[in-house]
């Protein structure tokens, strides 16, 4: 297993450059869904809108994380209705959920893996679900990102990962 030593940040709410970082990784969150929504299901096979929210929060900190985590899925319900409003309420959990065990880990161990983002992202997975099975009252809807979503979850580590280590150097 490689474990990459990386540049890590930990911006706060008092920088403008927190507010510019998680507006780019909001936008990202905003286009990239609606580039897999052109396939069917393909929202909810590659998880789209937890993408930029993890990258953010494991290079920038648990803040940029949050921000993007919020604002990416209300303004993609404002915007295109997407998600649903039945769905924004574990989807939101979720993304906070993801922010700030991403932006722990990072900050804790100050390096990143493939390992590492594969527990932070079946940590956000598994949380999550519990919370929308609690939410929904419904197992099959707790479960679908696990019965679905493993593609996604796959780009969020793999392409996380790639996105973390070989795009953002600095």
């Amino acid at each position: 297993m490689q474990t990459t030593s990386i540049k890590l940040y930990a911006l706060s709410f008092s920088q403008a450059k927190t507010y510019f970082v998680a507006a780019l990784f909001i936008l990202g969150n905003i286009v990239l869904p609606q580039l897999c929504h052109l396939v069917p299901q393909g929202g909810m096979i590659l998880l789209p809108i937890y993408f930029f929210t993890l990258i953010g929060a494991y290079k920038y900190g648990w803040r940029v994380g949050l921000l993007t985590a919020v604002l990416s899925p209300v303004i993609n319900h404002l915007l295109f209705g997407m998600p649903a409003a039945s769905m924004l309420a574990p989807i939101l959990v979720k993304s906070t959920i993801l922010a700030l065990i991403a932006g722990y880990v990072a900050h804790s161990v100050k390096k990143t893996s493939i390992a590492l983002l594969a527990i932070v992202v079946l940590t956000y997975q598994i949380i999550g679900g519990a919370f929308e099975w609690a939410w929904t009252g419904s197992l099959a809807a707790a479960l679908q990102d696990f019965r679905l979503g493993v593609a996604g979850m796959a780009l969020q580590i793999l392409g996380g990962y790639a996105f973390i280590n070989y795009l953002l150097r600095k």
